[in-house]
């Protein structure tokens, strides 16, 4: 009797828990070009890591990342938002997701450029690149240096 209850409470279990871990996904709106191959990939990156993407194809990407106030130094090729924060370039979701729990005050991330190995940029070589914080005045302080 109590095997039984202990395997229904584990079967309902397993089908909420992704219910929820879904419902409680944020999401992420995407900026690119509609030829950027990698911009393509890096959404794949963040639908695999448990991100909701809604991507907009655009004329002019770099429009996004000055109205949500990257310098244009910091530029990539794709500009997202995602809870008040712009992510420039292909920032690993693990990192998005570190900015969301941490929530600091500032406008968001950015990878410049298009470091071959970050997500998106997958290739033969990775080369190494850092993920900025960009503070709200336009500073930036590194968040993660990958080697």
């Amino acid at each position: 009797m109590i095997r039984h209850l202990v395997s229904r409470i584990a079967t309902a279990g397993a089908l909420i828990i992704p219910l929820l871990a879904h419902a409680a996904a944020p999401t992420i709106e995407v900026f690119k070009s509609a030829s950027c191959g990698c911009c393509a990939k890096w959404v794949k990156h963040l639908e695999a890591n448990g991100f909701s993407v809604k991507t907009q194809d655009v004329a002019n990407p770099a429009d996004y990342r000055q109205k949500a106030g990257i310098p244009d130094s910091l530029g990539s090729c794709h500009t997202a938002l995602v809870r008040g924060y712009a992510i420039e370039g292909h920032v690993p979701a693990a990192d998005i997701k570190r900015l969301l729990a941490e929530t600091p005050r500032a406008k968001g991330l950015a990878v410049p450029g298009m470091p071959l190995g970050s997500p998106g940029m997958e290739g033969p070589r990775k080369d190494p690149y850092e993920v900025l914080l960009v503070q709200a005045d336009g500073r930036t302080t590194v968040y993660k240096r990958y080697n």
